[in-house]
């Protein structure tokens, strides 16, 4: 991006003082860069009180509020309310270069479908997806303000934690193809029941273009059986030969063979969904199961490792859900291995249904045909583990509060030989990112 102050300025309707050329945008003063504009956000702490920081750093101008005083020598453009600011600036940015605009939310897989869908369009367009998890009020319009200004698609993740948050980031990004993966029972503390969930997900329609297009899983009647006005496509079927090993999985659809390198029947939803919106932007099928193949997958979302020592590490410790969770185990248990064990952390923000949820899946757990089963948090302690108890008999058990992880690194260094797997799944307020990467030096 290239503007002048007094250009933000104009599309802001703001006041500017000082002059300089903006070249970029950032919201914490340590990650400034020479020519950004630093947008003083008023959150947990406010941006207000890093400005001179942000200017020793490089940054051009600072993008303030009026209720702040600054130095009149201080080049500046000043509004109302900042993050706004940055809203209104993105959407400019997202009109400028105006690219078909994929947006993609729901319980569980946006980021991995986000991968996929990256990969698959940038084989035919320049395309930019949303960088790392920068899928909320601040992240959306950074991604709209990071996109080149050559670029053709946008492959924008929306994440949302109540009510109404959904509608104001796709009226932002105004998509062309809108995607929900699935309805979980992720922040049903706030929603109270799955059904809300589903509904505040298809908030996404709020900003999809009238010609646009949804994308919904053929087998979820919450979001199949509502009224959309926009026209609505099935993902999820006529999927045969389907094939699981250790480190990838292989299906047939369309009479074409894919193989993507994840394991479980939840990304191969994600695929079909990625799949389907590439063949709605007419990319060959041929070239749609080559990006498949060797996509980038964010760090930690059902990502495959392998230790030292030879022992497969299934890291899935940035989010849980008691869905998430039941179709990872059913996968675990799928793979073929000489030993396998669980590492499970609490499922966080499931409100008063936790103790409920964390106890029904016990005996999933059980199911699962592993090893050893280890437990970090207190709800697991508390209600998943006297149902272990009263069952196992050959299965090593082993309970940890959140602040054992030092202790569970000890225990898991030696576990397992070359070929046994240790499937690692938690909410990332649980920290089992810390475990990995310890298995993994």
């Amino acid at each position: 991006m290239n503007y002048e102050i007094t250009e933000v300025g104009n599309i802001l309707k703001a006041p500017t003082q000082g002059n300089g050329l903006i070249t970029g945008v950032a919201f914490n003063s340590q990650q400034v860069t020479t020519g950004d504009l630093f947008v003083a956000l008023v959150m947990d702490n406010d941006g207000h009180n890093y400005i001179q920081n942000a200017l020793d750093n490089g940054a051009v101008a600072v993008l303030v509020d009026n209720k702040h005083v600054i130095n009149t020598e201080i080049p500046a453009i000043i509004v109302d309310d900042t993050l706004i600011a940055l809203q209104q600036l993105g959407e400019h940015q997202r009109n400028q270069i105006n690219p078909t605009v994929i947006a993609i939310t729901g319980s569980n897989g946006k980021t991995t479908t986000k991968d996929m869908l990256f990969s698959i369009m940038a084989t035919t367009y320049r395309t930019f997806k949303t960088p790392e998890n920068f899928n909320n009020e601040i992240g959306v319009p950074m991604t709209l303000l990071m996109m080149p200004e050559d670029t053709e698609v946008l492959v924008v993740e929306l994440g949302m934690d109540r009510p109404g948050q959904l509608a104001i980031l796709s009226r932002l990004v105004k998509p062309d193809v809108a995607v929900i993966t699935m309805i979980g029972e992720a922040h049903i503390e706030f929603f109270k029941t799955r059904a809300n969930i589903a509904r505040a997900k298809l908030e996404i329609v709020s900003g999809l273009k009238s010609e646009g297009v949804l994308f919904i899983p053929f087998d979820e009647p919450l979001l199949t059986e509502a009224i959309v006005q926009q026209k609505v496509i099935l993902f999820g079927q006529g999927v045969n030969n389907i094939k699981a090993f250790s480190d990838h999985t292989m299906f047939v659809y369309q009479n074409t063979q894919f193989a993507i390198p994840l394991i479980g029947g939840y990304n191969i939803m994600n695929a079909l969904a990625a799949i389907s919106a590439g063949i709605l932007l007419h990319i060959d099928l041929k070239k749609v199961a080559k990006a498949l193949q060797t996509f980038d997958l964010t760090k930690n979302r059902t990502e495959r490792l392998v230790t030292a020592r030879g022992v497969v590490l299934i890291s899935d410790v940035y989010n849980s859900n008691p869905t998430a969770v039941a179709a990872v185990l059913a996968t675990l248990k799928a793979i073929p291995a000489p030993h396998k064990y669980v590492v499970l952390g609490d499922m966080l923000e499931l409100g008063d249904q936790a103790n409920k949820l964390h106890a029904n899946l016990g005996q999933k757990v059980l199911d699962s045909g592993v090893d050893g089963i280890y437990l970090v948090g207190p709800l697991l302690n508390k209600n998943m583990a006297p149902i272990i108890q009263a069952h196992i008999d050959s299965v090593d058990f082993h309970q940890y509060e959140t602040d054992q992880l030092d202790r569970l690194c000890l225990d898991l260094q030696d576990l397992g030989e070359k070929g046994d797997v240790i499937l690692l799944k938690a909410s990332h307020g649980i920290h089992l990112e810390i475990v990995v990467n310890a298995l993994m030096k």
